[in-house]
């Protein structure tokens, strides 16, 4: 037995029209390509209330819903998660997620999910993605901590998707990278493709023409370098999966703790320290996720016209991270 998730996408599309499944697979990059096929197979995808073929060329304005089957494991549940919320108002909050917090439910995390906590912690929130992602306007990684926009109402997450699409919300990201970056600031453009053989990784395409890759733009500027490591702010001009984190590792400096990019996935003091300092008994694990922090988000806010903007403080475990390295890793 499956459960139905109704989703709505009001379309507007740059440059040449797009291919409905690849339009699809661009928007919803939690949904895999099958998946999205079969929908449109089976004709629980319309546009403009009409089934349409996987050929169909998406054009702004087209009004798409996509009907997918979720596993019966039923809606997620209001959970009594604690919430650091930076901010809220009658339209949307933004919070403070922690890492480690996945956040909406799919296969292998139905509980202790951002939905789950927001859930009990608001009366209202949009459903424009359906009742398995209510409220989720844009994603962080599991193990990525910082801020995150949640949408109250319909109108608002429509508005503010819209933002994301234009390009018109601003975030940095906090990184600390394992390699040092030469240049004090600079742009990384390469396109990215979903990783050949390993699905829950991302890649630099080989082939910038290949359909399914999407151009992407990464702005770094070096806040801090320290002997084998960098400190570093990051602001991507366009929001793939796992942006930031291919980007980086695209150029040698992997974030640090990142093992799916980096190839190790924590961080203690002896690590850093010079060898022999630190005894087996005062070692710590300082970091056990890839050191990246969504810092900041600046927009105007969709139904105030005002210009917002909101930080998310550096958790501890990063915090702890830069204090071992300006002890220990000073440059000579």
């Amino acid at each position: 037995m499956t459960h139905s998730d109704i989703i709505e996408i009001h379309a507007r599309v740059r440059g040449e029209p797009l291919r409905l499944d690849q339009f699809l697979t661009q928007q919803l990059p939690d949904v895999s390509r099958s998946l999205i096929r079969r929908a449109i197979d089976a004709q629980t995808v319309t546009v403009n209330g009409e089934p349409t073929k996987a050929s169909y060329r998406v054009r702004t304005g087209d009004v798409i819903r996509v009907r997918l089957e979720q596993p019966a494991h039923g809606p997620p549940k209001p959970e009594d998660i604690p919430l650091d919320v930076i901010y809220e108002d009658d339209y949307l909050a933004v919070i403070n997620k922690p890492a480690g917090m996945v956040v909406h439910p799919a296969k292998g995390n139905w509980s202790g999910t951002l939905v789950n906590a927001l859930q009990f912690r608001f009366n209202q929130l949009s459903r424009v993605n359906g009742e398995y992602r209510p409220g989720i306007v844009h994603r962080l990684d599991r193990d990525t901590s910082g801020a995150i926009l949640v949408a109250k109402e319909e109108t608002t997450h429509r508005e503010l998707a819209l933002l994301f699409e234009q390009r018109r919300m601003f975030k940095e990201y906090l990184a600390i990278t394992a390699g040092v970056l030469d240049r004090d600031s600079d742009y990384i453009e390469a396109a990215i493709i979903r990783h050949p053989s390993v699905r829950e990784k991302m890649a630099i395409a080989d082939d910038e023409e290949d359909e399914d890759a999407k151009d992407a733009c990464t702005f770094y500027e070096v806040v801090e370098r320290f002997r084998g490591f960098t400190y570093c702010r990051v602001l991507p001009k366009t929001g793939r999966t796992h942006q930031i984190r291919v980007h980086l590792a695209s150029v040698g400096c992997p974030i640090l703790a990142d093992k799916a990019y980096g190839g190790r996935d924590r961080v203690t003091l002896s690590d850093l320290a010079p060898p022999g300092t630190v005894p087996p008994e005062e070692d710590q694990v300082l970091l056990s996720r890839q050191a990246l922090h969504a810092h900041r988000i600046r927009f105007r806010h969709p139904r105030r016209q005002e210009w917002m903007e909101f930080t998310a403080p550096l958790p501890v475990d990063f915090a702890q991270t830069l204090d071992a390295l300006r002890r220990f890793r000073r440059p000579r």
